[in-house]
């Protein structure tokens, strides 16, 4: 755990979840593990504090707990999960995915459970189609069934998952340290059960219910009973549903390859290479190099309709691909027509050397990324082959190795016996970028807190209007409150959001950049 996740992992608690989690997240990350008792004694704060904390991180999946040193016997013990707090990071790709694959059900649908962590799906059925009903025209509402299947075809292509079974109790019960254990996810993989896409039967018919605003203030006792009598009454329960983050990362990868094809071949092509990647995204394993092998009969029969690709011409662009360069697919039979694969190792790397060299050029200039190009095609050179292949003279050669050097780019070997990967190149980077999101988020973090009487303002007023709106007040009226916020308070609420936009922008930037590094690093470790 390199000081900069360190640091991202604090500020995404801390946005997230709050200064106390914050806290007790980041003393977990630096010391390991630790027992209840003794991580409120080391960040000082009241144990019933720490204890929910500890909850809400293990709600979400961040953090875990087993038997500790001393065995069954002795207290329990948590650790976090680091990969799983970065993966806040996503939160904004993986609901614009869902609401690009299944539309607004869908993007409600994981927008509620990556925001609790983990629901059962009536409970998710529920509160996603409430939430339609209330954006619609009055007079409609949203049926529990189309959300019931929203949420089943995302179980089906395994964008959620069923979190796994609690580990045994009885290791975790006992002690004088014991914290209440809720129904959390383990840490182990929930492929590994058998039942993880298994829809259970729920007992739940009807719409929508549009929210009044009596219910935004004092609860009714009897109508939360009901609520809680009617959840208990629905067939599922005790079955929770997570986001399957490895999932979306695959289809990250998926879209990342398709339009590298689109940007290298046409059109027709990354429709081809996009046909054999959704052929094949389910059965094909998560760290495997190559998809599963489909035949040019099965491909012609998958393609969409609407591109009325003849069979020839799809054996000419099957060829083409297969012969191109990048290697993007490759030929491992001649049944069927031929059986052809998506080579995943061989297209992340070509992501990857794209991605270094794009950030050689942008940092240290074009010759710079010529040299890096260079020594990343040949392996290894010397400096005079260097300044030769390079056509850079040999003092500016120097210093540019020797800048490289210094970010950690390039190595220097005295007796060359192995060749200098990319993947190396990728960890340097991966640190750099990770460094990068963190001065983001702090900047973003900032501006926020340097304007938040002006943006309480702005919602206290925002919410005024949408009042009035609602009851149908008068023009006069609407433009009377909106005079509350003043020209120059105006403007700097625009330039504030203008700031706000970019910020957010690069670092979803940022972040493609290290997915695709990572990627490209797990695929090196995997076994071919």
């Amino acid at each position: 755990m390199t000081a900069q996740e360190v640091r991202l992992c604090g500020l995404l608690l801390q946005e997230h979840f709050g200064d106390v989690v914050e806290k007790v997240g980041t003393h977990l990350i630096r010391s390991g593990v630790l027992t209840l008792r003794a991580l409120a004694h080391e960040t000082k704060l009241p144990l019933d504090l720490v204890k929910k904390s500890l909850c809400v991180l293990m709600q979400h999946g961040m953090c875990a707990f087993g038997a500790g040193r001393r065995g069954p016997a002795g207290p329990v013990e948590y650790h976090i999960i680091c990969e799983r707090i970065l993966h806040m990071l996503r939160y904004p790709r993986y609901i614009y995915t869902a609401k690009s694959l299944y539309g607004d059900t869908g993007e409600l649908i994981v927008e509620e459970i990556l925001q609790r962590g983990q629901m059962t799906m009536s409970s998710t059925v529920k509160t996603v189609a409430d939430r339609l009903t209330h954006n619609m025209p009055e007079g409609q509402s949203m049926d529990y069934s189309e959300v019931v299947s929203a949420f089943s075809r995302l179980v089906e292509t395994h964008f959620l998952q069923r979190c796994p079974p609690m580990a045994s109790a009885e290791s975790s019960s006992s002690g004088a340290d014991n914290t209440p254990l809720p129904a959390v996810t383990q840490p182990t993989e929930p492929e590994d059960h058998p039942e993880c896409y298994k829809l259970p039967y729920i007992n739940l018919t009807g719409q929508g219910k549009r929210r009044r605003s009596s219910e935004d203030g004092e609860a009714d006792p009897r109508a939360a009973k009901k609520a809680k009598t009617d959840s208990s009454e629905r067939g599922d329960e005790g079955i929770y549903w997570q986001v399957n983050f490895q999932r979306f990362h695959l289809h990250f990868r998926d879209q990342a390859i398709i339009s590298a094809v689109s940007c290298k071949l046409d059109q027709t092509s990354s429709e081809i290479v996009r046909t054999m990647l959704r052929m094949s995204e389910v059965t094909t394993p998560t760290h495997a190099a190559f998809t599963q092998a489909l035949s040019a009969n099965e491909i012609f029969r998958a393609l969409p309709s609407s591109y009325n690709i003849a069979r020839p011409i799809l054996d000419q662009y099957l060829t083409l691909l297969v012969d191109d360069p990048m290697e993007f697919v490759g030929k491992t039979g001649d049944s069927g027509g031929g059986m052809y694969v998506v080579n995943l190792h061989r297209a992340l790397a070509n992501l990857a050397r794209a991605t270094l060299e794009s950030v050689v050029q942008e940092r240290f200039g074009s010759r710079s990324a010529r040299i890096f190009r260079l020594l990343l095609r040949k392996r290894h050179l010397e400096q005079k082959q260097v300044e030769d292949f390079a056509m850079v003279p040999a003092k500016e050669a120097k210093d540019m190795l020797y800048t490289l050097l210094s970010e950690n780019l390039v190595q220097l070997q005295l007796t060359v016996t192995t060749p200098v990967h990319a993947s190396k190149h990728s960890l340097y980077t991966t640190s750099a970028t990770l460094l990068q999101v963190g001065n983001l988020i702090e900047r973003r973090l900032y501006e926020t807190k340097e304007n938040k009487r002006l943006l309480e303002k702005s919602q206290r007023i925002e919410a005024i209007l949408a009042s009035l709106q609602a009851t149908g007040a008068e023009a006069a009226q609407l433009t009377e409150v909106e005079e509350m916020i003043t020209a120059p308070e105006r403007q700097q609420l625009e330039s504030l959001r203008h700031h706000i936009n970019k910020l957010d922008s690069s670092e979803n930037q940022v972040d493609e950049t290290i997915f695709l590094l990572e990627s490209y690093i797990n695929s090196t470790q995997a076994p071919r």
